[in-house]
């Protein structure tokens, strides 16, 4: 065979290699993402049209959130929290209006003292979607149904619903400072 004929081979075999190499590495990013991020993985593939943008869309996110100074709550900071997060649910009972909007109060100051951006409502449920997946879509919902609540087009069951959602994210947020909580036992 003439040297040509080879060197053709040898070129088409690098392709073939590459085009394998890049295949698995897609794959293992692909599965790397939708187990990081769940049910957020198919939302974002969605919502940005195919595979590839949502995959970009959650490695942005990925790469922002490593950008903030996302920190725990000091022992103390929980729970006041805490109890604050008690209070709402109490006041649910003879105004779910009033508690439903307390809620949204009460997350939106946690997430703000855990020091996540607050400018806007889609940032923000991107940035908790990094380190919180699981309840982003309760955020979204108790998001959804306390501007509802806002305009008097929100159920007591809607209302009910919205608080549910709000605890789930709020037990999320409390992830407490450790090394601060050892400092307050040594004293």
């Amino acid at each position: 065979m003439d040297t040509w004929v080879w060197i053709v081979l040898v070129l088409l075999a690098v392709i073939v290699v590459a085009l394998v190499a890049w295949a698995i590495t897609s794959k293992r990013r692909t599965e790397s993402l939708h187990e990081r991020f769940g049910p957020e993985y198919d939302r974002a593939v969605n919502e940005g049209g195919n595979r590839r943008t949502g995959e970009a869309d959650l490695r942005d996110r990925v790469k922002r959130r490593e950008d903030l100074d996302i920190r725990p709550l000091a022992p103390a900071a929980a729970e006041r929290y805490t109890n604050e997060w008690r209070d709402v649910q109490a006041r649910f009972v003879d105004s779910p209006e009033g508690a439903l909007g307390q809620a949204d109060m009460l997350i939106t100051s946690v997430m703000r003292e855990r020091g996540y951006p607050m400018d806007d409502f889609d940032q923000r449920a991107a940035d908790i979607s990094v380190d919180h997946p699981d309840v982003v879509q309760d955020y979204r919902a108790a998001h959804g149904i306390s501007l509802a609540n806002d305009h008097g087009a929100a159920s007591t069951e809607d209302q009910r619903q919205g608080m549910v959602h709000y605890r789930s994210l709020f037990e999320r947020m409390l992830e407490v400072d450790d090394t601060a909580r050892e400092g307050e036992v040594r004293r």
